[in-house]
């Protein structure tokens, strides 16, 4: 007789069904475990039969077992399998006979790590794999107790937190009833105001201050350039208090990510703020985007999804890593391909990065002379590619805050303000673009552009005269056209005006060329 026990594997950030088969036979005793496992699975063995016998349970030594994971097709991975094999070794052995006052375990599916003494340990992704449940039309969910708040977001599942296998053995036996943990939170409350950093704290640098409202208001991407110590850092850091608030199924998804990478905060079980995320210019590759040996994992770019991801000292970081965000920044999510699998990650982000405007970073600052020569700023620069700085809607200078204006220290506008406005902005897009199923101008395809931005006679004559004076390709035209909407609906206009698009223009200070950017 088979036993059949309902599982879930990780592959990118969805949870996969997998089912674990026990079969005794008769012959010489074995434990063959089949079905792709990895080194992590195949070692259960041992932790599974530690945990039965140390509950002075019999463990099948003298008979043949073969545990299956179905599909066989799919390669499985971690820890999480180890509390299912056990309950169906003891289901197989009659430990835990069936009883109508039991809970079903057709009805559940069941994932844990097992300690030797029978501790049940936590697991990565467990709200992927009540997601799971939910879409296969389960009861519920067996996890580990401290998984059981973050499976519980998905609330019209059941969720079991099981501290201890003893538990699960006296639960299906009918001995001791489980009450589901209670369900998740549906609406978000909005969060309490960060102290520590707010825009209010910022002095001067009202041009990049206003170029970072335009970014959020449209969800546009901006890179700062400036000398050091201008502030540039302590914007961007900044910059996800004025963000709006995350919708229920943005949170979902974001706080997936975090679960299934197994670095969901420990404190809470739901991420409820816009991530920011600022990996060091030496990360990897794959680090910043993505993968890894076997399956694929999310890199920082999907650990930033529906938030920021800043990436300070922009032409430090490796050519390689720098062009694989080209597509994701274009298309907002990241696929890749191994030998194996095929996944695709979310990578819905705003990237901010920040660069000084030379090797010495002194260049076009008044109070300090710059060391580089011509061709050294040249050299300096061509480490963005042209088609990167093309997907990067708004360039912004941040120059040194003069002393003078530090020594007033005079508070500027705070935070919840300026995010008031651009949440009014974000919602006429969402209204606006509610059919396509977009919600920011950003994401804006070539018919929303047609339809939602269309110039006067007198815009197209100045933005034609820019395009043909500074060459700007086709890409760099449809962003111009994406902030001045964005601008457009922060001011309240139904229509892009002469102002709007000549300060969209103005957030283009990369495409000019250099002699000319020397000469101002």
């Amino acid at each position: 007789m088979i036993t059949r026990v309902h599982s879930a594997t990780l592959l990118g950030v969805d949870a996969r069904q997998v089912d674990i088969e026990i079969d005794f036979a008769v012959g010489l005793p074995a434990f063959h475990l089949v079905g792709l496992p990895d080194n992590a699975v195949r070692e259960s063995r041992l932790r599974v039969q530690a945990a039965i016998e140390n509950l002075t349970l019999e463990f099948p030594v003298d008979r043949r077992v073969t545990v299956n994971l179905a599909p066989a097709n799919i390669r499985k991975d971690g820890t999480a399998f180890d509390l299912p094999i056990a309950l169906a070794i003891l289901r197989a052995q009659g430990v835990v006979p069936p009883r109508d006052d039991a809970p079903r375990l057709k009805d559940y599916l069941v994932a844990g790590e097992l300690a030797l003494d029978g501790r049940v340990r936590p697991i990565r992704g467990a709200l992927a794999m009540a997601i799971l449940a939910r879409d296969m039309g389960l009861k519920g969910v067996m996890v580990p107790q401290e998984n059981a708040a973050e499976a519980a977001v998905v609330r019209s599942v059941d969720v079991l937190g099981i501290e201890h296998l003893s538990e699960l053995v006296a639960l299906m036996q009918a001995r001791a009833p489980k009450q589901p943990e209670a369900p998740g939170p549906h609406l978000l409350a909005d969060p309490a105001p960060t102290v520590e950093l707010d825009f209010s704290q910022v002095c001067g640098q009202l041009p990049a201050r206003r170029a970072l409202e335009v970014a959020a208001a449209g969800a546009h991407n901006v890179l700062m350039i400036g000398p050091p110590g201008s502030g540039k850092s302590m914007l961007a850091r900044r910059l996800a208090t004025i963000l709006p608030q995350m919708s229920f199924e943005e949170a979902l998804e974001t706080t997936k990510i975090y679960s299934v990478t197994g670095r969901l905060p420990s404190h809470t079980p739901w991420i409820a703020e816009r991530p920011f995320r600022a990996p060091h210019h030496t990360i990897s590759e794959v680090g910043l985007v993505g993968g890894g040996s076997g399956v694929p994992r999310p890199g920082e770019l999907s650990m930033a999804h529906n938030g920021v991801l800043f990436l300070d000292e922009l032409p430090e970081f490796r050519r390689n890593s720098l062009e694989t965000l080209r597509q994701p920044l274009e298309n907002g999510q990241v696929t890749l391909t191994r030998s194996l699998v095929s996944l695709t990650f979310p990578a819905d982000v705003m990237l901010v990065a920040a660069m000084n405007p030379c090797r010495c970073g002194h260049f076009g600052n008044p109070a300090r002379r710059c060391s580089c020569s011509l061709d050294e700023i040249k050299r300096y620069r061509s480490r963005l590619s042209g088609p990167l700085l093309d997907r990067i809607d708004i360039h912004i200078g941040v120059p040194a805050v003069p002393y003078d204006e530090l020594r007033r220290a005079k508070p500027s506008e705070a935070s919840a303000a300026i995010r008031q406005r651009v949440q009014t902005a974000r919602d006429r897009q969402r209204e606006r673009l509610h059919l396509s199923g977009r919600h920011a101008n950003s994401q804006m395809g070539p018919d929303q552009l047609r339809r939602y931005c269309a110039l006067d006679e007198g815009c197209h004559r100045m933005l034609g005269q820019v395009v043909e004076r500074l060459g700007l390709s086709a890409r760099s035209c449809d962003r111009m056209l994406k902030v001045a909407r964005t601008i457009a609906d922060l001011a309240g206009s139904p229509n892009i005006e002469m102002p709007h698009l000549a300060e969209a223009i103005h957030y283009r200070s990369l495409d000019r060329p250099l002699d000319a950017q020397l000469a101002s």
